[in-house]
């Protein structure tokens, strides 16, 4: 089963074509979508879709752009959401020293709370990391029992090493496909069962389809290209990252 792992299908960039765009994507074959939930807002979309469609998955959690909002109420809101079955992990959470929407240090807080909360609840975390590998590896390392995804990997060796080290789950989107990637050893490195693939729709969307507003069809040009990395056949791609992707969020994602 071709698994998208990470999409933000509640976009409004998906608002007035919805149902085109699940259609499209079931006949390209994906049989799962992660419907990421990086905020409240987010997250209440995310399950309103999974409760539409068994074949869509929730996550929940607070994106480091939106860390400054964090409060008791917001803890409070996510230890409740990650009891729901349609919340398969928390996120996307992490740290971004690009735009620093949030100060450094109240990242790291909310960072540090949501992987509580998450490995409390059995949940795996989905992570988002900017210009901000040392960090990341400081906090993930005070959480060892964290079931750690790694989201549209770009990162340094630093926190790729850290991946292979500590068995972290690494996803790859449309970026890999790009003239610019370069990093096809990277691709290489991850091993075979902790492997995942993602469109991280609307954005960063694969070469052929570069320029357009990503969707999850798209995801299986992402996965060929990844195969032909590799030097498997797209087919085994598929099947190893759905297994996977069944592995780190559960059952209701099903391979």
């Amino acid at each position: 089963m071709l698994v998208d792992s990470h999409c933000h299908l509640g976009s409004e960039q998906f608002a007035t074509d919805l149902e085109e765009v699940l259609a499209r994507a079931w006949e390209a074959g994906v049989g799962h979508i992660v419907v990421i939930g990086e905020s409240p807002a987010a997250a209440a979309r995310a399950l309103e879709l999974a409760a539409r469609d068994q074949r869509l998955s929730a996550t929940a959690g607070v994106h480091p752009h939106d860390a400054a909002t964090w409060t008791g109420a917001t803890e409070e809101w996510l230890r409740k959401a990650l009891e729901d079955p349609r919340v398969v992990a928390a996120g996307e959470m992490g740290l971004d020293y690009h735009y620093e929407h949030a100060p450094r240090a109240v990242q790291q807080v909310v960072f540090d709370r949501q992987l509580a909360l998450a490995t409390a609840a059995g949940k795996a975390v989905v992570i988002h990391a900017r210009e901000a590998d040392e960090d990341v590896i400081a906090v993930l390392r005070e959480h060892p029992r964290a079931t750690v995804i790694l989201h549209s990997f770009s990162s340094g060796p630093g926190l790729l090493q850290a991946a292979l080290e500590n068995g972290y789950y690494v996803s790859f989107s449309g970026m890999v496909t790009f003239k610019n990637w370069g990093r096809d050893d990277v691709v290489r490195a991850v091993p075979d069962d902790r492997l995942l693939v993602e469109t991280d729709a609307p954005y960063l969307a694969p070469v052929p389809r570069r320029g357009r507003r990503n969707e999850p069809a798209f995801v299986r040009h992402t996965a060929a290209h990844i195969a032909g990395v590799r030097g498997v056949t797209a087919e085994a791609l598929i099947a190893q990252t759905g297994a996977n992707a069944t592995r780190v969020f559960g059952p209701r994602v099903r391979s």
